[in-house]
């Protein structure tokens, strides 16, 4: 028995497990130390949030390390054997292998990154976390109108980047052309409709024209692109109810529908204060009277 026992403790194998049991703990042990001493201090979440990714990837490429240089001796024979396992493991596992091939692409081909907002496989929402895996989403939409969370988290497979369009509402241009459509009625005054919807445009969302101007001067060195228009705008068209104006303005991907909202208060107040220049319309209905008809009920004889 306690030859059995001594032969259990000097294998070569036990050995190197026992090592690598004890190097993994050691390397993790520091990697957990350093991310609770050091990386708290960290005041911004951005930076703190990718100190920390990185930290783990050092860990998992140490571990990783540790494992090859313990068993070095023993990867010569186990070559074609790890080549055919691997082949087979390929085939079954192509939907993981594909989602960490997304993964570096999200990371190093710049698709997006933790706090943009995004659109990835019909999901929209906020990034919470990029994993080797799968990106972590905080959702918006669906049953709660505008672009407000909902409260749902949304795990998306890393390999959608490949298959479907990724739409970024907050990468190299984190502001959003929104509209919004008024009714008028007619024989209103239209100049004085079309001064004061440009008015307000400019006085709630004009902050942001000379911001996202020069952003988009920087996009446009990037990427060949026209040259757009940041200030507020109105156009207007004729249909057979009213006249509805369109003002356009840029706003910042989160504050669409604080800044719809604003909007919409000060059209009412000012349109309001014009009494009855100009009047919102809606839909009217119009009752036509019916053809009058004679009827001769009286009996006839042939």
């Amino acid at each position: 028995m306690e030859e059995q026992i001594q032969k259990f403790l000097f294998n070569p194998t036990v050995g190197k497990i026992a090592a690598i049991f004890i190097g993994t703990a050691i390397i993790w042990l520091i990697i957990k130390a350093i991310q609770r001493n050091l990386f708290t201090k960290i005041k911004e979440n951005d930076n703190r949030y990718r100190a920390k990714k990185f930290s783990n990837f050092i860990g998992y490429f140490f571990t990783i390390v540790l494992i090859t240089v313990v068993f070095s001796d023993k990867l010569g024979g186990l070559t074609v054997a790890f080549g055919v396992a691997g082949a087979g493991i390929a085939f079954a596992l192509q939907e993981v292998i594909a989602s960490f091939a997304g993964w570096l692409a999200i990371l190093f081909g710049g698709f997006y990154k933790p706090g943009d907002r995004v659109q990835l496989g019909g999901i929209k929402g906020d990034v919470m976390d990029i994993g080797v895996l799968r990106t972590t989403v905080m959702e918006t939409g669906q049953w709660v109108d505008g672009d407000l969370y909902n409260g749902r988290i949304v795990l998306i497979a890393n390999s959608f980047v490949f298959k479907e369009p990724v739409f970024n509402y907050s990468g190299d241009f984190p502001f959003l052309w929104d509209e919004i459509k008024i009714p008028i009625q007619y024989g209103s005054n239209y100049e004085l409709a079309q001064e004061i919807f440009e008015q307000v445009g400019n006085e709630v969302a004009g902050n942001l024209t000379e911001e996202s101007k020069e952003e988009w001067t920087v996009l446009q060195k990037k990427y060949r692109l026209e040259d757009a228009q940041t200030e507020a705008m109105v156009s207007l068209i004729a249909n057979d109810n009213w006249v509805e104006y369109t003002l356009r303005y840029i706003v910042n991907y989160k504050k669409r529908r604080r800044t719809k909202t604003a909007l919409f208060i000060q059209i009412l107040k000012k349109v309001e204060a014009t009494n009855g220049q100009i009047k919102f319309a809606s839909a009217t209905f119009q009752l036509v009277d019916p053809p009058e008809f004679k009827v001769d009920v009286r009996n006839r004889k042939n």
